[in-house]
């Protein structure tokens, strides 16, 4: 499912990302890239309603990239110390502000999709 997701692989980097970071918190998530979504829902947790997990991905999205705009100005004023780590953070709030993208325009198309269904 995941060979699947996006144009280019930035979809996918983003998803295995945040697969990578379940599993470092201790969530099970056996054959999760395989299976997609159902093995990252393994867990044992009830999932999470579509709304609900909507909201909490453009709120993360929302966070990542205000973050990043204070950046450069604290690699100037010297609160951050190291170019390579606002790179990466840079970097990291595109890939969700792409990925977020990304996610409209699926939504958009299933849209139009269901508008052109007739009845």
């Amino acid at each position: 499912m995941i060979q699947g997701v996006g144009q280019g692989g930035l979809a996918k980097a983003a998803i295995e990302a945040a697969l990578a970071s379940m599993q470092q918190r201790g969530v099970r998530t056996e054959g999760a890239t395989a299976r997609g979504a159902e093995g990252a829902l393994a867990a044992g947790a009830p999932a999470p309603s579509f709304s609900d997990a909507l909201t909490q991905g453009i709120a993360k999205a929302d966070e990542s990239i205000k973050a990043s705009e204070t950046l450069p100005v604290d690699l100037l004023t010297g609160k951050v110390g190291d170019f390579h780590e606002v790179a990466g953070q840079l970097k990291q709030a595109e890939l969700a502000f792409k990925f977020s993208l990304e996610v409209r325009n699926k939504l958009i198309d299933a849209y139009r999709e269901t508008m052109r269904m007739s009845v």
